[in-house]
């Protein structure tokens, strides 16, 4: 984003849509680099060394000598490591729409949140009607989730062709449907639970509270205590990257000197955490899992056999053809009965187009997809389904914003 020059006068518009236009400009470099790491995995794990690919990311890694419970294959560092921090960005950009965002007011977040809840429910019943009572029924959450950096990513390329409130619609739909991801992998996609280590976890989550309210700002305690609640909740049963939304939720929104002002300062350990962690997450962790979940063989028919399999047609139908009637099926229940207000210079055509880029799941299917199905074999099906998806998704959104223009 090009700055204003010195002589330059920033109007308060400018000031508040610049952290907006900040946020979508990395979301979208990172979603160009997604698609980069995407098709790497795809052509290693297709390629004469296609074996080095698996034996890469299931080769173990220790640190130290404590050997136990970090003792574990690079794979698991990356979905339950990384992620973890994956996750915590999250919540913090959850928190963030939910205090001065898009989601602040119950008026401004009914259409994204409505859009979000439609854009979750369809697509998990068009997965059901292929999967229902089979052996890919754990999978109905994978079709529910967007990938804002694909998303966004694919808005970018569209360049002034899409109004800035329209990204702003779809960055908040995501976050909404964030939430509702994030829900989904707490309530349902869990292993039998320690109720033990959730009680340590509980401890942890305790103390960090504890530090919020008793006004600590520096960033290092809230990472010891953290960590302790990540190992907590690896133990539990309860995936580990909840530990890092839990920990968003304790992290100061207000700097040490501003007692009633909230979000207001770069100071504030909320903002110094969120800004630290984007440019990681979107240039590090979303590439590397990429490179480590994307690899699936298509050679030898393997990915025409897995299109027409239960699972693949249920994600590629959810996301494809469920997402956008969702999408737009919510919103305009939510302003047809006066709960909501259309946004301003957007049509119902732009809504359908925001819907189709809603069927990219890519980052959270694949997350999804990994807990549903683990080492099954049904895992490398539900990926073909949710990279076919997610390009077809993504070009049939692009076409349509266009030819809206």
């Amino acid at each position: 984003m090009n700055e204003p020059r010195p002589h330059e006068a920033v109007t308060p518009i400018q000031r508040l849509v610049r952290p907006f236009q900040e946020f979508a400009d990395l979301e979208a470099s990172g979603g160009l680099l997604l698609i980069g790491c995407t098709v790497a995995a795809l052509i290693w794990a297709n390629s004469p060394f296609a074996g080095s690919y698996f034996h890469f990311w299931h080769t173990d890694l220790t640190f130290g000598h404590i050997g136990g419970l970090l003792a574990k294959p690079l794979h698991f560092w990356i979905n339950d490591g990384l992620m973890a921090l994956f996750f915590l960005l999250v919540g913090l950009e959850i928190k963030r729409e939910i205090l001065v965002g898009e989601l602040a007011s119950f008026q401004r977040a009914v259409l994204p949140i409505a859009a979000a809840l439609g854009g979750m429910i369809v697509p998990a019943a068009f997965y059901l009607l292929f999967n229902h009572g089979g052996p890919g029924a754990a999978g109905w959450g994978i079709p529910m989730a967007t990938d804002i950096a694909f998303a966004l990513g694919v808005l970018a390329l569209l360049g002034s062709r899409v109004p800035t409130s329209l990204k702003v619609f779809l960055a908040a739909l995501a976050i909404a449907d964030d939430i509702g991801a994030v829900l989904v992998i707490a309530f349902f996609y869990t292993e039998r639970i320690s109720w033990i280590s959730l009680g340590v976890g509980g401890v942890f989550f305790v103390a960090l509270l504890a530090a919020n309210r008793a006004g600590v700002r520096h960033l290092l305690i809230y990472a010891i205590l953290g960590l302790g609640l990540w190992v907590a909740f690896l133990q539990s049963g309860i995936h580990a990257t909840v530990a890092g939304v839990l920990l968003a939720i304790t992290i100061p929104t207000r700097h040490r000197t501003a007692s009633r002002a909230v979000l207001t300062s770069n100071e504030s350990p909320m903002l110094r955490l969120e800004h630290a962690l984007i440019p990681w997450n979107r240039y590090l962790i979303m590439p590397v899992f990429a490179l480590a979940n994307a690899g699936v063989t298509l050679g030898g028919g393997a990915a025409a056999r897995s299109v027409i399999a239960p699972v693949s047609l249920g994600v590629i139908c959810g996301l494809v053809i469920g997402k956008p009637i969702g999408i737009v099926l919510f919103s305009w229940l939510a302003i047809r009965t006066r709960l909501a207000g259309m946004l301003d210079g957007i049509g119902w055509c732009q809504i359908v187009g925001v819907g189709m880029l809603g069927g990219i799941g890519f980052t959270m299917s694949l997350f999804i997809a990994n807990l549903a199905f683990g080492e099954a074999p049904a895992l490398e099906t539900a990926k073909v389904g949710i990279l076919l998806a997610s390009v077809v998704s993504g070009i049939a959104g692009a076409i349509v914003l266009v030819k809206r223009r």
